[in-house]
């Protein structure tokens, strides 16, 4: 059983890779429940992001699901409140579970909340990340470098799960500069492109304040759409775009810009070295991780010589360097992490737990249990 607060119609680098995890899973004969804001639930958009919705009051559905469904194996993929449910209910039940650590909460939060002191922020929020993760089997983190960052700040029982590319999709082939169908007619060149959500965390404004030649292009939607559209006239922002015709952006780019400092991956730069477009980033998690050699792509502090640098970078070694990453591989690895029950013992347990269901709903509980309890005060014992 997957739960999660993140989930379709979002459209980012964890509902991706959530999606393509549970189709290789269900490719191996696994059956695979997932338990997501959009099942019905009562939902509340995410303060400062509504295009996120959060579920409330889903604890007793969400409790319901898991023992209807029975599952032998938990993973918990975000820290809201469907996923707080659910650690709730398995650490109640002493029911294994994994966790997976998919963004820098703690620093999102500090993004989006400046005029708190960002200390106080910095050791509340790790110290409630900590405590949700830690309470489970294994925590599932993108790099070694994360692994490595959490370790530092009291995480444990971390392991690496790596992502993957669609290299079907994300492929050189889609590059069609110099013809009508270039995504970017009439740009001057060279094409510095971002792709992703436009949203604060995401430090969006580090690469359109660089001095640059050619043009700079953001692909992508979110919150701060409407004031970086008015702030950087000169900036063209195409809006989201999806399958082929987001590989065709990718492709059509002359470097891949990825400014963020947040992320704990970035699904997003494997898939600019699928289609050949060698990417300029930060020396931090995730692109330390992935761009190994300046062939590909280049990291520097600097991040204007970052993206100039990368301007020489070989398109063949971009593509190459992405072919080693696949969802297969990283299926193999997610399933590996997982902490399933014995099934004699899981289904033991879904069927007591059903059972105690069934019990309690009788007309004949109510009056039992107040049996008891009258009998328990005649006694002169206490009474729960």
């Amino acid at each position: 059983m997957l739960i999660t607060d993140a989930w379709h119609p979002q459209m980012n680098g964890v509902v991706r890779t959530l999606d393509r995890t549970v189709e290789g899973l269900r490719a191996r004969g696994h059956t695979v429940e997932i338990i997501a804001p959009s099942d019905g639930y009562r939902t509340v958009p995410l303060p400062t992001y509504p295009d996120i919705r959060l579920a409330l009051f889903a604890s007793r559905d969400v409790a319901r699901r898991m023992i209807a469904f029975g599952p032998e194996a938990v993973h918990i993929a975000t820290e809201g409140p469907l996923g707080q449910a659910a650690r709730a209910h398995c650490l109640r039940w002493a029911m294994p579970f994994t966790t997976s650590y998919h963004t820098k909460f703690p620093e999102y939060i500090q993004a989006r909340l400046p005029w708190l002191p960002s200390k106080l922020v910095l050791r509340l929020t790790y110290d409630f990340v900590r405590g949700f993760h830690n309470a489970g089997g294994r925590t599932m983190v993108t790099t070694p470098s994360m692994a490595e960052f959490l370790q530092e700040r009291g995480f444990t029982h971390l392991g690496v799960w790596a992502r993957g590319v669609e290299t079907d999709l994300f492929r050189p082939e889609l590059r069609r500069v110099g013809t009508d169908a270039d995504c970017y007619a009439g740009l001057p060149r060279p094409v510095f492109v971002n792709v992703g959500r436009v949203a604060v965390e995401k430090n969006i404004e580090a690469f359109l304040d660089l001095d640059l030649p050619g043009s700079k292009v953001v692909v992508g939607d979110g919150p701060q759409m409407a004031e970086l559209t008015a702030r950087y006239p000169n900036v063209r922002f195409t809006g989201a775009k999806f399958g082929e015709d987001l590989a065709r952006h990718f492709a059509d780019a002359d470097v891949f810009v990825f400014p963020s400092r947040t992320d704990t991956f970035g699904l997003v730069i494997i898939e600019a070295l699928g289609t050949g477009t060698p990417v300029a980033a930060y020396p931090v998690s995730g692109p330390v991780d992935i761009i190994e050699t300046t062939d590909h792509g280049v990291l520097d502090e600097d991040l204007r010589a970052a993206c100039l640098g990368a301007l020489d970078c070989d398109r063949q070694a971009a593509r190459a360097h992405a072919l080693r990453y696949s969802w297969s591989a990283a299926t193999d690895i997610f399933e590996s992490y997982l902490t399933p029950e014995y099934e004699p013992k899981a289904r033991k347990r879904w069927r007591r737990m059903r059972r105690m269901g069934r019990l309690a709903a009788s007309p004949l509980h109510g009056l039992k249990r107040g049996s008891r309890r009258l009998w328990r005060m005649l006694r002169g014992k206490s009474v729960r």
